[in-house]
């Protein structure tokens, strides 16, 4: 198939999404298909569309101009004012499939999504509503509240408005506050106290104007993958120091991950429902990742579902997937073959119900 991996963008997960993109390009060649990178805002700037598809493609070499040109995104963002690059719109409608490497805002938030659906683009992953709930952990907060889906204690703080004192919503210090829609522990912060807790909800705010505050919960964290409501194995992330956060995600040797978890089989199978729960609480009939904390009496939380995680050859989902026998190649295929069968599904139904 010639297949637009969508990639890059302005988000602050920009660079993951070029790592996890280029693990998704590489392994899809390797399956004979016809896989190009193409950054959703930078663009592909030659004349000629289908030629992007050619045997000589150089990947590589187009990941190296990316890379190269993303010191220009800034100087863009202001003189622009279309998001998508030069011929982007062009290349997806030539492809038989878009998988969507991207991740943050304008990438997994439902509305490159939307944009794609309305012009009968096939692409990768969750519908753009279900993709816009999960990208906003004040509304997946919500949906899992009224699905009786486990969460920690919470609320929403919004830029401009007084600080709200924690303890009316029956919390206690230490507190997470971090960004409503944000992505790869980019902009959470944890407070011990009145005074952290100040400066976490000012540092936060500089990255939305809509933040979470959360009770912490210390324990054990999980991550679940989950394909069409189907659970993988549960791996188990375990950070040698300090929290799962930005600096220990994407620091080789920081985090052990063991998959599957070494956990009794209740407790796996309690977790892995609330990792379904969530899917369904959203509509994501594709797949995504969700992740859970478990304190030490063993009461489990949802802390949010992903609907675009990262795909690095050796990314949580990615290792969940090897252990029940689907390589990283193979797991790339079967998320274009469950997002093409759901188009195809919906499609008919749309046509029976002109007739």
């Amino acid at each position: 198939m010639n297949i637009v991996v969508l990639c890059g963008g302005t988000s602050t997960e920009r660079e993951i999404s070029l790592i996890s993109s280029e693990g998704i390009c590489k392994a899809l060649r390797s399956r004979g298909h016809r896989a190009v990178l193409i950054d959703v805002f930078l663009g592909y700037e030659h004349l000629d569309i289908t030629s992007v598809f050619n045997n000589d493609y150089d990947m590589e070499k187009e990941l190296a101009s990316i890379k190269e040109k993303s010191s220009e995104i800034e100087r863009l963002k202001k003189e622009r004012k279309e998001f998508f690059g030069p011929n982007v719109i062009d290349v997806c409608r030539a492809a038989d499939i878009v998988f969507l490497g991207l991740h943050g805002a304008n990438g997994e938030d439902g509305k490159i999504q939307a944009v794609l659906e309305l012009l009968g683009i096939p692409y990768t992953g969750a519908d753009h509503l279900s993709s816009a709930m999960a990208m906003n952990k004040s509304v997946s907060r919500e949906l899992f509240s009224v699905r009786e889906i486990p969460i920690a204690k919470g609320f929403t703080a919004y830029k401009g408005m007084d600080t709200p004192d924690i303890s009316r919503y029956d919390m206690t210090y230490p507190c997470v506050v971090k960004p409503s829609c944000g992505g790869s522990s980019v902009g959470v912060y944890y407070a011990e106290n009145d005074s952290e807790y100040k400066e976490a909800l000012h540092n936060a705010f500089f990255y939305e104007d809509e933040v979470i505050v959360e009770e912490c919960v210390k324990g054990r964290e999980f991550s679940v993958g989950v394909i069409e409501y189907k659970a993988l194995p549960i791996i188990e992330i375990i950070p040698k120091q300090g929290t799962y956060d930005y600096k220990n995600k994407y620091t080789a040797g920081a985090v052990d991950e063991i998959c599957p978890a070494h956990i009794s089989s209740v407790l796996c199978e309690k977790i892995q429902s609330i990792a379904v729960s969530a899917a369904r609480s959203l509509g994501i009939d594709t797949y995504c990742r969700v992740d859970i904390l478990m304190d030490k009496e063993e009461n489990c939380y949802c802390l949010e579902a992903n609907t675009l995680p990262g795909m690095t050859p050796t990314s949580l989902l990615p290792q969940e997937a090897a252990v029940i026998g689907m390589d990283y190649p193979a797991l790339c295929e079967k998320f274009m073959e469950i997002s093409l069968k759901k188009l195809h599904k919906k499609k008919k139904e749309e046509d029976e119900n002109r007739k």
